[in-house]
């Protein structure tokens, strides 16, 4: 048996404005050293074996942050872009609640939520799921069936696409499943990939689900 532990970066610089970020590489908020002290205070005590994170600063800097607070420093990474966050497209820099008050309620959670909606030149979240799940299956997958614990920081939708696949979501499901900034997931999971158990860590405390 081994635990995964995935972990959404910190808030970034655009976060805190409520702009879309997507693949634009910002850096994080002044609120990240916080967030990350407390996550890290409310993380169970687990031996990590390896980390897995994405290409971008916010990601790979709440993790940096991450394993200085844990004491493990020296724990060997590896950053990949199968691992970011979806592409916003021509969305990519606007405010979304300005978008919102543009488009309507109804159309902008199918936006934000939906599966399958495509964005103009950015990526649906089943385009995302494409490219996480098969990274996760050939590169994080294997190190978990070793029973080797695995830390993952990533960004909202390269988690939410992953935790599709980890929990046999539906479109529906997954329309409502949701990891918030510097909040962790953490699974436990067999020597054939098979969930035992979920928890989530959320800033107000952890949630067995």
């Amino acid at each position: 048996m081994a635990q995964l532990v995935l972990v959404r970066h910190a808030r970034s610089e655009w976060n805190a404005k409520g702009m879309w970020t997507g693949w634009r590489d910002v850096g994080l908020s002044a609120h990240a050293d916080e967030e990350v002290a407390i996550l890290a205070e409310r993380l169970p005590e687990i031996e990590y074996h390896a980390a897995f994170t994405s290409t971008l600063r916010r990601a790979s800097e709440t993790l940096r942050k991450l394993k200085e607070k844990l004491g493990i420093t020296n724990l060997p990474t590896i950053a990949h872009e199968a691992l970011n966050e979806r592409n916003y497209g021509t969305y990519t820099g606007k405010n979304k609640w300005e978008v919102r008050d543009e488009i309507g309620e109804e159309a902008f959670q199918r936006l934000r939520r939906g599966w399958d909606v495509p964005i103009p030149e950015g990526e649906s979240l089943k385009d995302v799921y494409d490219r996480v799940v098969p990274y996760y299956v050939n590169s994080i997958l294997p190190v978990i069936e070793e029973g080797k614990n695995v830390l993952i920081v990533a960004h909202g939708n390269s988690l939410r696409a992953l935790m599709r696949h980890l929990e046999d979501l539906d479109d529906r499901e997954v329309a409502q499943v949701e990891i918030g900034v510097a909040e962790a997931r953490i699974y436990e999971i067999d020597a054939e990939g098979c969930i035992l158990s979920l928890e989530m860590h959320a800033r107000e405390g952890a949630k067995a689900v």
